[in-house]
């Protein structure tokens, strides 16, 4: 763990593409998604979506599309439509951000789910394809980080697997608010276990159709996050 000096850094994730059973993430692009995700985040509770974001929300899809735009070529950070594969209709985006790759060392975030993407397995697994990809290439860590007062960001994380690793107050201005900011965290050690955590709840939701129950993925992730008191200082 501590020499690292045969370390190769991994590939920077512009122009990837992630494909999984319920979903796929493709850059984001203004002209094919731009109509589909405005009518997707203008649905019933959609609003409160932009709370804890440093922008949005839009009063009209064309300033809508004017931001989508101004984000698409950027390669830090690196978004994400996500495309419900069933109607093949965008409903979330999603990015890479503060990408190091000479440090192994990537985050996910501006985590934007419409209404119709919230609370389902395919934003489940949206996120499992990217934290997937940036393991499976490489990175030594994988990064959350959300506004402190974000409740159901900070339990989104855990749920998922990364580990809570503090706070860092009065870390940012947004919308002329304070931000604190809570950090989490999973590390390249940890996969293993998340991935096969993943993929036991990916089969329990299989079974609801012949009446099984889906597991908790909590419950799944939860043996495996770290805790701060379990930290040795030498």
């Amino acid at each position: 763990m501590g020499d690292l000096s045969n370390f190769v850094p991994p590939p920077h994730p512009k122009g990837i593409f992630l494909e999984g059973a319920l979903v796929r993430l493709e850059a984001v692009d203004p002209e094919r998604h731009g109509d589909e995700l405005f009518s997707a985040n203008t649905q019933t509770g959609g609003q409160e979506n932009w709370r804890y974001l440093p922008y949005g929300p839009f009063a009209d899809l064309a300033s809508y599309r004017q931001w989508l735009a101004s984000i698409k070529d950027r390669p830090d950070p690196c978004f994400f439509a996500i495309i419900r594969k069933k109607d093949n209709r965008a409903v979330g985006v999603a990015s890479y951000l503060r990408i190091q790759p000479q440090d192994g060392s990537i985050e996910v975030g501006h985590i934007h789910f419409s209404p119709l993407l919230q609370r389902t397995a395919e934003a489940t697994e949206a996120m499992y394809l990217m934290m997937g990809w940036a393991f499976e290439a490489g990175y030594r860590r994988y990064e959350w980080k959300c506004h402190a007062k974000n409740v159901k960001s900070r339990k989104a994380a855990q749920r998922l697997g990364f580990s809570y690793e503090g706070v860092f107050r009065q870390a940012s201005i947004s919308k002329g608010q304070n931000r604190d900011t809570a950090w989490f965290a999973a590390i390249d050690s940890e996969w293993p276990a998340l991935k096969a955590a993943f993929e036991k709840y990916f089969a329990s939701t299989t079974g609801t159709k012949t009446g099984q129950s889906p597991q908790s993925l909590s419950r799944l992730t939860r043996p495996v996050l770290f805790k701060l008191d379990n930290f040795e200082f030498s």
